[in-house]
């Protein structure tokens, strides 16, 4: 896909963009990622072995308990390797959500409703603003968890690939907005309260009565979005797509494309009221059972957290009634049989991300059995701390430890119950507050997020990717997210440096300072 001559002109490329090429040829040279997790899975075990012989372990930072490195190569472990590998496998926290919503997704997109509604999206939005819209439905996508990976990083393949550009940039795009600026929202999502819980507990230990609120880091995280938007905007259309060059494939989605484009504009716009319709009902429906303090996705005491814990199933059907509408009107269904036999088409092409999802769940269920992932933060922690480090030195040393241990750990709230007890009381004794603890630590969490093949929905990517470039490999999805990891990580560190200078409150009630 890339070469160290531009593709207009014979002239030698740049220093970045060779560098670009040089990562994803030594990236490509990798195994096929399903290969090279089997491989990551062999490490695991050898290097667990390893740590145990050497008797690694560090003291847990609240409880003072010793942690210490899992032998996974002991009559123990591969007991409990062979007896739960069908649990491994099955409790795979991305695995459910991807085939519940690609269930929705698939009727939606095997009747051409997906299609029609993007011709719909690109002529009520001008060309020059749509990839900051894709990259701004990306970062908002957090409202709804995980979903904006299943989601918006196809639909952005499919809009770049409606407006003749490269589809991959707008999978890119997406991509950088749903991982790379997670925690970055106009509104409070499900990781604030989490987040905030885990602060608490952890400025409980110096100060017993400190309360850490879900708006927190709310004014940080909303300042956020706009910059990021930005950064992706330019860096898709100024480095990702003159790189990326013009697409000459064909996209593996015929069965869909032909569905839509067989329909006439008269029928299409049968088909959009209908699903127009559908989809109004689906949000009155939502709004009944979460509007009201007693709504049905309500809890006991009114809290919001049965709604946040269904949005998987809203989805599902977010997709799926809208889409049966679209395909009655049009004529693509006409019965119960047309939905089964999309429903099926639509899942058969998940075959290679349920053998991915299969290694990928054993590697990181071993990552975490063995300890290595706990023992690798706490240790990072430690020398962080005994570095001491003050203001500016301590925020950017934070960012860049938090960032890469995300290369290894993906989970936001795994990694923070981890580090929260070390760094919460750290940085209160330094005479800095909780919050910007917290703050420091979600800058540092997100933007490698789309440049490691350990996330967990990373292998989903490559598939996404691979319906328009059966070549792809990991080295050009790295070495296309790159750029936008880079410039992410610069700008919204910078900015939390500048907030930091300025005094800025990070939220209501949420000072920069901890005065006991």
């Amino acid at each position: 896909m890339s070469t160290t001559e531009t593709r207009a002109g014979g002239r030698r490329a740049s220093l970045p963009a060779r560098f670009l090429d040089a990562v994803e040829r030594v990236g490509n040279r990798l195994p096929d990622p399903l290969t090279l997790f089997v491989i990551l899975i062999g490490l695991v075990l050898i290097a667990s072995w390893i740590a145990a012989r050497l008797g690694a372990a560090v003291a847990h930072p609240q409880t003072g308990e010793q942690i210490v490195a899992v032998d996974l190569l002991s009559r123990a472990s591969i007991q409990r390797i062979l007896q739960e590998m069908p649990q491994t496998f099955v409790s795979f926290p991305p695995l459910g959500l991807v085939l519940v919503v690609m269930l929705g997704i698939g009727i939606a997109e095997q009747t051409g409703l997906v299609a029609a509604a993007m011709r719909a999206f690109l002529r009520g939005i001008p060309p020059r603003l749509v990839t900051a819209a894709v990259v701004l439905a990306g970062l908002l996508s957090s409202l709804a968890v995980d979903a904006g990976y299943v989601v918006l990083v196809p639909l952005g393949a499919v809009i770049f690939h409606s407006m003749g550009r490269h589809p991959i940039a707008g999978l890119a795009a997406a991509f950088a907005g749903v991982a790379g600026g997670f925690s970055a929202n106009l509104l409070i999502t499900s990781l604030d309260p989490l987040l905030g819980g885990l602060t608490q507990a952890a400025a409980q230990i110096v100060d017993p009565d400190y309360i850490v609120e879900p708006t927190a880091n709310w004014y940080l995280m909303a300042s956020l979005v706009p910059a990021l938007v930005a950064a992706g905007t330019f860096v898709n259309d100024r480095i990702v797509e003159p790189r990326l060059g013009e697409y000459r494939g064909t996209p593996e989605v015929g069965a869909a494309e032909e569905n839509a484009n067989a329909l006439t504009p008269e029928v299409e716009r049968k088909g959009l009221i209908a699903a127009g319709a559908a989809l109004l009902f689906v949000l009155l429906v939502i709004a009944a059972t979460v509007l009201p303090r007693d709504g049905l996705l309500r809890g006991p005491n009114g809290e919001i957290q049965p709604f946040l814990s269904s949005i998987v199933a809203v989805m599902f059907f977010f997709f799926l009634l809208p889409g049966l509408a679209f395909g009655i009107a049009t004529g693509s269904i006409r019965s119960d049989r047309d939905a089964a036999r999309m429903t099926a088409e639509s899942m058969a092409s998940m075959g290679a991300y349920i053998a991915l999802a299969f290694v990928a769940a054993h590697f990181v269920a071993f990552f975490n059995w063995s300890n290595l992932g706990i023992l690798l933060a706490i240790t990072g922690a430690n020398a962080l701390q005994a570095a001491e480090f003050t203001g500016i030195p301590l925020l950017l040393s934070f960012v860049v430890l938090t960032a890469f241990v995300n290369l290894f750990i993906g989970s936001a709230s795994a990694k923070w119950a981890v580090m929260a007890p070390i760094f919460v009381p750290m940085f209160m004794l330094l005479g800095y507050s909780p919050e910007l603890t917290q703050a420091t630590y979600r800058v540092g969490d997100s933007f490698t997020n789309i440049i490691t093949p350990l996330l967990p929905y990373f292998p989903l990517i490559i598939i996404f990717a691979r319906r328009y470039d059966r070549s792809l490999g990991i080295g050009s999805i790295i070495s296309t997210m790159l750029p936008y990891s880079i410039a992410f990580g610069l700008v919204t560190t910078l900015i939390l440096l500048a907030w930091f200078l300025a005094g800025l409150p990070l939220g209501p009630n949420a000072p920069l300072y901890y005065q006991p």
